[in-house]
Order: structure tokens, then sequence, then C-alpha cells
């Protein structure tokens, strides 16, 4: 029997407090994400219930007797370890990642500099401070360019660069949501994203998703809010390419100590099918236009299946050991 394939018992999961909304710029889709799960929930039996940190105070989680929580919080104190860290205190366990890997996956550089030191290809970077470090990039990491905020999701405050003139205007724009602000090489190829289930030597990726977006332009416009955005599940990609992204994925989600999901971005280069991690999101989104829920359903799991699953793992760092 898979880890897909085992019941879990409803009643022992006790009263659930679905995290959503928060204080992030993610709010609006945290709350589409949060009321999603939220209904899968209850369709499956669950005690659960709606908890908007930004409305009431964590402590009342305890008050109120909740046995786990299921973080479908998106952004800033949301997966970058802070709630994570006042759930281990409080002694309620939670889904996803723990304190250390979601900080260190929210903080793109430290993420970068984990997976290139442990062999994992992603893409050249440079961490700047102002405009003119940001045109000093440019002419090393050549054009196009990314420039987005270290530490924000949904390319928030993303520019995607293609002369020196623009490099000013897109600093100011990172750096209006994050003072660590990215720059890194362009990798022109197929964009594909593939989730991670599980922990440790039982993880698992699911089938890998292409996405082809208006003019190469992935936004957070044509992320959640159109239906313009191609996406392709199965993929279509060579069957040794997918296998390769499958066990790439699964390598940087074990390197960052990740546990219970998350999802990774990769490009795959055009010239010579090479891929490259972008990023990890250890709170991925749930809603209708959500990538999970939609892999997912290629290898035979429902939505509401899924939400239990991620439920049903949701524990403690001081419960785990290192894998």
């Amino acid at each position: 029997m898979s880890q897909f394939d085992s019941k879990i018992d409803v009643r022992a999961l006790g009263k659930v407090a679905v995290l959503m909304g928060g204080s992030s710029a993610e709010r609006e889709v945290s709350l589409m994400s949060g009321g999603g799960v939220l209904q899968a929930l209850r369709a499956r039996g669950v005690d659960a219930h709606a908890f908007d940190p930004a409305h009431a105070d964590l402590s009342e989680l305890k008050t109120h007797g909740y046995a786990r929580c299921f973080i479908a919080l998106h952004g800033r104190h949301g997966e970058d370890g802070t709630v994570q860290g006042a759930l281990e205190l409080l002694g309620i366990p939670y889904t996803g990642p723990g304190v250390m890997a979601s900080s260190i996956a929210m903080d793109k550089i430290m993420t970068k500099r984990i997976w290139r030191f442990e062999g994992l290809s992603t893409p050249d970077w440079r961490l700047v401070a102002g405009s003119a470090e940001t045109a000093q990039a440019f002419r090393e990491l050549g054009s196009p360019m990314i420039v987005k905020p270290s530490r924000e999701g949904s390319t928030i405050g993303l520019t995607k660069v293609t002369s020196l003139g623009q490099c000013e205007q897109a600093y100011r724009l990172a750096a209006q949501h994050d003072p660590e602000v990215l720059c890194e090489q362009f990798i022109e190829g197929d964009e594909t994203t593939c989730p991670v289930l599980g922990q440790g030597a039982g993880a698992t990726a699911l089938p890998v998703i292409r996405i082809v977006a208006p003019e190469g332009n992935y936004d957070y416009q044509n992320k959640y809010f159109t239906d313009v955005t191609q996406y392709h599940c199965p993929s279509g990609l060579p069957e040794d390419e997918e296998r390769e992204i499958q066990r790439i994925v699964v390598a940087a989600f074990r390197t960052l100590g990740c546990r219970g999901w998350a999802r990774a971005d990769i490009m795959i280069r055009a010239g010579d099918r090479k891929p490259f991690l972008l990023e990890i999101n250890t709170s991925p989104g749930m809603t209708g236009h959500s990538l999970v829920p939609m892999s997912a359903r290629a290898a035979g799991i429902s939505y509401e299946d899924l939400c239990l699953r991620i439920l049903a793992g949701a524990s403690l760092d001081a419960l785990q050991g290192r894998s």
C-alpha cells in the first residue's frame, strides 16, 4: 500500500484550524487558498475552522483547543518560519516544513547558496544594494535579467530587465518589498513546476506541470486572476526529462530539510535542455488556479484527499529527526 492509499482516521485529527489571510502581500491569495482547504476538509468530515492571524492572536489556538493547524498562509509571517516557530512554542502540530526549512526556503538567496553548495543547478545571481549595483549585475549576468525581492513570493516586485535603463526602476520596485534584492540570470526555455509530498526517504514527486504564459509572462495576474495561461499536465516533456526534474525537486526538498509538502519551480534551458531550480514554495497555493492540486489530480489524488493527507502529516520539529 502506497503513502497515497493509506486510510486516515478523521476523528483522530481533532479540532483543526486552517490558518489563512494573515498580513503579507499575498493575503488575498491566502484567503482563496484557505477557503478551498476549509471546504475540502469539512467535506471529508474534519472539524475544521477558519483562523486569520491578522484578526486573532495565535495564542487563541491553544485557548480554543485546536489539535493541529493547516497552514494556508503565503509569504511573510506565513511561510517564513515565524508562524511555524509560534506553533512549536504552543505545541500544536502544523502542516508543511518546519521553522528552519521554512525560513531558508523563503530566502531565495540562502536557498540558492545551499543548492549551489550541494551541486544542484540554479541560475547565477547577485545580491545588490542600489541601482548602480543592479546595473553592474546586468552587465555581468546579461540580458534578460530578473530583479526581485529575496523574500517575497507570487512574482511580487519582480521585473524582467532587458536594458540598463530599466535597472533603477526595477531595483526600486523590488526594494519596496524587501531590502535584500536579488538579480538573477534569466533562463530561456520551458517553465515547469513540480510538487513533492512526504518526508525524508519517503518524499515523492508528483507529475511535472509545464507552464505556457502569454509572452512568457507568468506574473501575479496571470497566476491567479486570468485563464490565459496554459498548464500542461501531463507535461508533454520527454520521459527522461520528466524523471530528471522529479529527481532534482526531491533532492532540493530534502537538502533544505523540508517535510510534508512543497512545490519547486524549474526552468529548462532551451539550448541544452538543462534544468535549473528557481525556488521552492513551502506553503503553495491551493486556489482554483493552483498547481499542486492540478498535479495531484494527474496522480489520481482528489483535492479533498490531497488536503486531508497534507493535514494528516502535520507535525512539530521536536518530533522530527534529520533525514
